[in-house]
């Protein structure tokens, strides 16, 4: 990224409009800093000379402290609107950060960039605030003030002039090498940040498993290490900051000393007048002080620049297009998967590989998959075979979180056309669609608002909800029973617990409106007794005409399901111009959409 990228600019709009208004600041600096020298003059010179007589001075004395007034009223509106600025463009880009990574979907973040991601929403990006407070406003300084301050100095003395117009060039000379010299340092600590914050995240996200095999002071050594890799990385560009600072600050403090004793030399021989002399002596340092002020936070600089190059790394990756056809009713609704195959991973295996089925509300018999004739109302269909077969990719693919590398996924409304399921758009399907997965992701709240949803629901159908899920068992020994504070993704409660609030959202779901539901695994994590609720709200689910596609693993699952569909893998064809993984949109992953 360049000192002032112009990705930056069409990225974020506070930045847009931040730019134009410290460049017209940095003009109206420049002509106070000229006239603020030349009334200084004006009014030291008769002093020096002895011919200075109040009434004389009155006046420009008048308008220096007006200057002063200003150039201070100026300053600070710089400093309130970056802080402004720069505290909505990192919002922004944030924003857009998140959302972009969702969109990009689940197999992208499974690459292991979904921690890095998390880093640079957080910690990462909050190095743009000094890069746009200090380093920006700076830079543009240096663009308006030293070409205004040095044409005065050439009007006033074209020698001085002469010797800032040779000494200036030096200063970004020897900010190229010590940028030069110190490449990489910011990309490197933020690096080390992120390793840090996923390995902590990831910590964090274990600790009750980690805890329940007393190993939970295993991973101290590891997190002691990054930190001080991290605590190392950020003294190093310390030490770089200030480094940097000292030799710009005595370069430029030795170029102002060479105009001073050629103004003094001349002042002398009467080569030059007192009050130019003493104009030229207030703004040479005025020409370097942009210069300088862009040296001393020039590492505010390189750990902006290296976390927006980030940003905009996450950005640059393409989106698969989103369908934007209305998605119909999915009651009644056959749903086919015709050849559906995806590369699990970076692997060169298809899991699933070539899946061919069909089912819906009302499947006929022999149809690909189908283990049973067709049942009355709602159907249940099992999503079987090994680990690492692809069942949990089938029903994201279902879901429409992944796209396919081959085949496709038709919808057959139940009076209306075949049609792709890419075609439609998410906004329109996910919400007919309840979404269990196998460690639920619930919202901030109390028990009830999470299950609820914003829903009205009557207290009866609350209470059945409950206890077809087995979520009334839970509620039995949480402290404040409904009103039990749930912490962001579920904290306070343990996986089972989060599951069985899943559950129960998914069950007050209006049957008309969210006519599939799809679990993964629902009773992984549960006992006897919370395998029986999941079967009792499997089966209240097909009463209610509902599909329900399940990836079971026990016989208890597929015994009840009405159509079992083995899903397995093969290996990757070795062709040449494989598809690589393509992009996806999602939605914001919850424990239920619906």
């Amino acid at each position: 990224m360049k000192p002032l990228d112009p990705r930056l600019l069409r990225q974020a709009r506070a930045a847009r409009g931040y730019v134009v208004l410290t460049a017209v600041l940095g003009l109206v600096t420049a002509g106070l800093v000229v006239a603020q020298a030349l009334l200084i003059a004006s009014v030291l010179a008769p002093a020096i000379q002895g011919s200075l007589s109040l009434p004389d001075v009155g006046t420009p004395l008048a308008l220096l402290a007006a200057v002063v007034a200003v150039r201070a009223g100026v300053a600070w509106a710089q400093e309130r609107f970056a802080l402004k600025a720069a505290t909505k463009t990192v919002a922004e880009l944030r924003e857009q950060v998140v959302s972009h990574a969702v969109a990009l979907g689940p197999r992208w973040l499974a690459t292991g960039r979904g921690p890095a991601v998390a880093t640079l929403a957080t910690r990462g990006l909050d190095d743009l605030e000094p890069y746009m407070v200090r380093y920006l406003p700076q830079l543009l300084l240096a663009a308006t003030v030293t070409p205004a301050t040095l044409a005065v100095v050439l009007g006033l003395d074209w020698i001085s002039a002469i010797i800032i117009a040779v000494t200036i060039p030096l200063i970004p000379v020897f900010m190229i090498l010590v940028g030069q010299l110190t490449a990489g340092t910011s990309e490197r600590r933020l690096k080390v940040m992120q390793r840090l914050g996923s390995q902590v995240l990831d910590l964090m996200a274990g600790l009750p498993t980690l805890r329940a095999f007393g190993r939970e002071h295993g991973p101290e050594k590891r997190v002691r290490a990054l930190g001080d890799a991290n605590r190392r990385a950020t003294m190093g560009t310390l030490r770089v900051a200030f480094l940097s600072g000292m030799v710009l600050e005595l370069l430029t403090t030795l170029s102002v000393a060479l105009v001073a004793v050629g103004i003094g030399l001349r002042l002398v021989y009467g080569e030059v007048g007192l009050e130019p002399a003493l104009a030229v002596l207030v703004l040479a340092p005025e020409v370097y002080l942009p210069l300088r002020q862009v040296g001393m936070h020039f590492h505010a600089s390189t750990d902006g620049i290296a976390a927006a190059n980030q940003a905009f790394e996450v950005l640059d990756e393409p989106l698969r297009p989103v369908g934007t056809t209305p998605a119909p009713s999915l009651a009644g609704a056959r749903i086919t998967f015709e050849g559906v195959s995806v590369r699990a991973g970076d692997r060169d295996v298809l899991a699933p590989a070539a899946l061919t089925t069909t089912f819906g509300s009302r499947p006929s018999r022999g149809e690909a998959g189908s283990a049973s004739g067709a049942p009355s109302s709602g159907t249940v269909v099992a999503l079987t075979g090994p680990s690492g077969s692809g069942k949990t990719t089938t029903a994201l693919v279902l879901l429409g979180l992944l796209a396919p590398d081959a085949g496709r996924v038709v919808v057959t409304p139940r009076d209306g056309e075949p049609v792709d399921l890419a075609e439609f758009d998410p906004a329109t399907w996910w919400p007919q669609v309840a979404w269990v997965p196998q460690r639920p992701t619930l919202t901030p709240g109390t028990v009830r608002e999470v299950v609820l949803d914003g829903r009205e629901v009557s207290d009866d159908d609350l209470a059945e909800a409950a206890r077809l899920s087995g979520l009334d068992a839970v509620l039995d020994v949480l402290p404040e029973g409904w009103a039990t504070p749930i912490g962001q993704g579920g904290v306070g409660l343990s996986v089972g617990q989060r599951q069985r609030v899943a559950l129960t959202a998914a069950l007050l779901g209006d049957p008309s409106r969210v006519p599939l539901v799809v679990l993964d695994e629902p009773t992984a994590h549960l006992d006897a007794r919370g395998e029986r609720a999941v079967l009792d709200a499997v089966r209240a689910w097909r009463d209610q005409g509902r599909t329900v596609v399940v990836v079971a693993h026990r016989t208890s699952l597929v015994d009840l399901a009405d159509q079992v569909v083995t899903v397995s893998s093969a290996a990757l064809p070795p062709t040449p111009g494989d598809a690589a993984d393509a992009p996806t949109s999602s939605p914001t992953s919850t424990g239920a959409v619906a």
